[in-house]
């Protein structure tokens, strides 16, 4: 064999090694996309719960005030179920755009900020419309009786005042257990994030997504 011959050979031997590894890489980075897509879709439907519970949330708060007009704090406790949940609905939605609009055909770079913004916006619905559940809870309460023109403010203060002890004492504890969190990610140096991953804030999905893209950005820069 020539040596013109022995080059091309290798050349051509070269390039078939180039393709392979092109392929393997592709189907290596495809399958890891694709996990990171299934790890969001239990966050899809949770966020589609969410506002349906939005919704009844919506009906419940108009039934109220729309049978109390004359009746200042049921009519005041519907409205601010009304608005509660349309607030639902809206950052259920907003989540729900945002996993949608992952476009996993981007660099994973790209990838890598759509990911982390839509962790943001979940913990922020999180905070707004699960951590309010504290303070809520009672005036969805109150509104159930409303239908009824039951105001619990006038025949039931004692459930009243101690519904707000509850309240005031799940916020308080919600607070200081993530000051605890906060203290021992301090000592074990640890990241906020990290510490928050043990709480089962419901972002698991999102982080193991963030996970996977971290390797996929540790490989393509190798």
């Amino acid at each position: 064999m020539e040596l013109d011959e022995l080059k091309q050979a290798w050349q051509s031997l070269g390039h078939k090694l180039e393709r392979s590894e092109a392929i393997q890489w592709q189907l290596l980075r495809d399958s890891k996309l694709d996990k990171v897509r299934r790890s969001l879709r239990p966050l899809y439907w949770g966020q589609a719960m969410q506002i349906l519970l939005g919704i009844g949330l919506v009906v419940l708060g108009i039934a109220c005030w729309s049978r109390n007009v004359d009746a200042t704090v049921l009519f005041a406790t519907g409205i601010s179920v009304h608005v509660f949940g349309v607030v639902n609905i809206i950052m259920a939605g907003i989540t729900m755009g945002l996993i949608a609009g992952i476009d996993y055909s981007a660099p994973v770079v790209a990838i890598q900020r759509q990911n982390a913004r839509l962790l943001r916006t979940y913990l922020l619905n999180g905070n707004v419309c699960g951590l309010s559940w504290w303070i809520m809870w009672l005036p969805v309460t109150m509104a159930f009786a409303g239908l009824g023109r039951v105001d619990l403010s006038q025949q039931a203060p004692t459930y009243i005042w101690s519904g707000i002890a509850v309240s005031a004492l799940g916020l308080a504890g919600t607070w200081l257990y993530y000051r605890r969190l906060e203290s021992r990610a301090a000592a074990g140096a640890q990241s906020h994030t990290t510490a928050l991953r043990k709480v089962g804030d419901g972002a698991d999905g999102i982080r193991r997504g963030q996970r996977l893209l971290d390797e996929i950005a540790s490989f393509e820069r190798e």
